[in-house]
């Protein structure tokens, strides 16, 4: 899709819809960049600080998305979201919206598709920092919808953060982004099971991490080694010369029988044994651990 900007529009100018405390930041960011904002929010008085910094407040939703050529939504929900767009009506027409909401992939491909019965280019995004890091070396936003909208405003997204394309699909960003957070809490729950095991025993969690997170983190689960094993699950190829499933099954079985006899919680070791049993009763006990993965891809 052709993205036409009204004519005279500024190249600089940017709106942002949504000032609560990550649309805030995305805001300033922005301003203190030297774009030309105009802000607009549900509530007026959250964009006082921004206003008495050279921001425009527009009156309406449709007055702040006129003014842009692009416009950035950071609100709650794609629900929300879709409210904030119908109130805006064709004012979206020839625009580009980016949209910083949280949802699931199956939301983010329907916004795409109302914005292309529209006219709207549309770029469905997800915020990888929290608010500090915006706008910060390092700091990560991920992409997804057309090539050609995101290389058109791929500047002013970089003055956010490194600002990473995955490609056509609009469903791509909010997915690598649930699959990454999944990663962080399913890490950070092992740590705290693991620190309330050994606390069992009268041992404090700061004594734990010196081990735990000095040594064992880096030198058994190094990010390098797992990302070695990546090729492995594109192949479906699991060699067990090293250790196999089963072998493992007897290591998740001792964490579970530990938890029980230590008086800690063992919904989700128990969880890991039962998982790794349906492995094995599929086939998959004389394969490395791994091979999980093939558990993991059905539904």
């Amino acid at each position: 899709m052709t993205e036409q900007h009204p004519s005279g529009q500024n190249s600089t100018a940017v709106t942002v819809v949504g000032l609560g405390p990550m649309g805030l930041v995305l805001a300033e960011t922005l301003l203190g960049k030297g774009l030309t904002l105009t802000v607009w929010n549900r509530t007026p008085g959250k964009a006082d600080a921004l206003a008495a910094k050279g921001a425009r407040r527009a009156a309406t939703v449709t007055e702040a998305v006129a003014a842009s050529p692009v416009t950035i939504l950071c609100l709650n929900d794609y629900p929300t979201t879709h409210r904030v767009l119908d109130a805006a009506g064709a004012a979206f027409q020839g625009r580009t919206l980016v949209n910083l909401t949280s949802g699931t992939p199956a939301e983010a491909r329907d916004t795409a598709d109302w914005a292309a019965g529209r006219g709207v280019g549309y770029l469905d995004g997800a915020i990888m920092v929290p608010p500090p890091l915006v706008g910060e070396p390092g700091s990560v936003f991920l992409y997804a919808g057309p090539q050609d909208v995101f290389d058109r405003h791929r500047g002013t997204l970089a003055l956010l953060g490194d600002p990473r394309h995955l490609g056509a699909d609009p469903g791509l960003a909010v997915l690598f982004n649930t699959a990454m957070l999944e990663m962080m809490y399913a890490t950070v729950n092992g740590f705290l099971h693991a620190a309330a095991l050994v606390g069992s025993a009268g041992v404090p969690a700061a004594e734990f991490s010196e081990l735990a997170l000095g040594w064992f983190m880096p030198a058994v689960l190094n990010p390098a080694w797992l990302a070695q094993q990546a090729p492995s699950l594109d192949e479906g190829a699991y060699p067990g010369d090293l250790g196999t499933l089963q072998m493992n099954f007897n290591a998740l079985e001792h964490i579970l029988r530990t938890s029980a006899e230590q008086g800690v919680h063992s919904e989700q070791p128990r969880l890991m044994k039962e998982l790794a049993e349906r492995a094995i009763a599929e086939g998959h006990g004389s394969e490395n651990y791994f091979a999980m993965f093939e558990i993991f891809k059905q539904a």
